[in-house]
């Protein structure tokens, strides 16, 4: 680290020589010491850092006519292909050499046919995807393990705010990029970026290319997967995001266990503690989670939770919100034991509960609806902010897509009829060709129309 010794005998060699030009003045060393660089650990750093390159063929809606050979012969409309070829640019960290794994995030792999690496040595390779969690935007690949290098990984949870940190990816496709700035904040979440939210901030520059890059510390250990910006001219503005070095670490963990990650769920329906409701509660503390609702028989009904008890801490971590419980809970297998110390009446409690299988219930589009074909529908968990039907997944080339519909997508009415689960979805959708749908979309909601 350079001194303050250092620094001022450098600023003065540097106002010494000032009237002789720049590359004439500049000092390889000060007072008999070299100048401070990222140099020597970026040498070691950069070859764990690839390039994703991928290729997706998505299929091309057309009208039904369109596909009767006597219609086409008639009009003699040209055969046209019914696919065409998409591909995108991304970054990836190879975690383990022996192996060949990297961890990248799922929007850079997302429906991929083709996945291809390239290391920093320009060595080109084929990868497959192993597993990946489109809740938290993690995903796996793997390579041929030869002559890799792996980046170490660090605790995240030892980050501080003022940490210089370090990002490398691939930035607009120009090739491997370095920037650097320091941790903005951490524990940034209730962004709509992601289902599963716990960010480190930073500063240093995050662009289109970026995703599934590197986030350094100082010792070029990984401690963040960087995975979005906020970017309101669409370049960077020095605000970037990065999925934490722990998180994503237990998720690829799961995935290379298990393919996939599978969350529980305690049965309950949470909220932010604010000022108004901690003076409804008699409450001198205003950053918590207060529990709104409990399903029946679920893990947290057994574990005697009730609806107004405060959330105080999951597994001796201090609870600030309702994502804060989601993130913890989410990241927990089926089945494992939980402490939470609440706020029950007045009186701290704490309690064990068990984390349970999730209720799923889901049905494809088309037996709802002619129009919702290409879609799979779910009814929305506790943990979702709003009541009604998840759009889990969507075909690109479906009628859905093309008016706007997207995964993650809650639809709370149909036909001007509030619905909460995929049974009132069939009712209020029954009897007609067109379909009116409110649709809500994190922070905001419209109407859209499927004639």
């Amino acid at each position: 680290m350079l001194t303050w010794r250092l620094l001022s005998a450098f600023l003065l060699s540097i106002a010494l020589l000032g009237g002789q030009p720049a590359w004439a003045t500049w000092p390889s060393s000060v007072d008999g010491q070299a100048l401070p660089s990222l140099a020597p650990m970026l040498k070691k750093a950069m070859p764990a850092v690839v390039n994703i390159s991928t290729k997706t063929k998505i299929e091309v809606a057309e009208h039904p006519l369109m596909r009767d050979p006597v219609f086409r012969h008639f009009f003699e409309i040209p055969n046209m292909p019914r696919h065409r070829e998409t591909s995108s640019l991304g970054s990836g960290v190879i975690v383990d050499a022996k192996n060949g794994y990297i961890i990248t995030n799922n929007h850079v792999i997302d429906k991929a046919d083709q996945i291809q690496v390239t290391l920093n040595d320009s060595r080109q390779l084929s990868a497959k995807l192993i597993g990946a969690d489109p809740e938290s935007d993690v995903a796996v690949i793997k390579v041929d393990p030869k002559n890799l290098t792996e980046l170490p990984v660090a605790d995240s949870s030892h980050l501080q705010v003022g940490d210089f940190v370090v990002a490398i990816g691939n930035p607009f496709g120009l090739g491997q990029t370095v920037t650097s700035g320091i941790v903005s904040a951490l524990g940034r979440s209730g962004l709509g970026i992601e289902g599963y939210e716990d960010f480190i901030q930073t500063d240093a520059s995050i662009n289109p290319g970026n995703s599934g890059g590197a986030l350094l510390n100082l010792n070029g250990e990984l401690i963040g997967i960087s995975t979005a910006i906020l970017a309101p001219s669409g370049g960077n503005v020095g605000i970037g995001f990065a999925i934490p070095s722990n998180m994503a670490t237990n998720i690829k963990n799961t995935l290379l266990e298990h393919g996939s990650v599978k969350r529980g769920q305690l049965g309950i329906s949470i909220q932010d503690l604010n000022p108004e409701l901690a003076q409804a509660f008699g409450l001198e503390q205003t950053q918590g989670a207060v529990i709104a609702n409990v399903q029946p028989k679920s893990p947290a009904d057994k574990a005697g939770l009730e609806a107004g008890d405060i959330v105080l801490s999951i597994n001796d971590k201090h609870i600030k919100s309702s994502q804060e419980i989601r993130n913890l809970i989410g990241m927990l297998p089926i089945g494992e034991e939980v402490k939470i110390e609440i706020l029950h009446r007045g009186e701290a409690q704490t309690v064990t509960a068990e984390i349970g299988t999730p209720k799923i219930v889901q049905e494809e589009g088309q037996k709802i609806h002619p129009k919702l074909a290409g879609m799979l529908l779910g009814n929305t968990s506790p943990n979702d902010p709003n009541e009604g039907v998840r759009i889990e997944k969507i075909n690109t080339g479906s009628y859905a897509f093309q008016v706007g519909l997207r995964p993650g997508d809650i639809i709370i009415s149909v036909n001007r009829q509030p619905i909460a689960s995929l049974s009132d979805m069939k009712r209020a959708a029954s009897g007609g060709r067109e379909i009116l749908l409110n649709v809500q979309r994190g922070d905001a909601a419209f109407f859209i129309m499927m004639r």
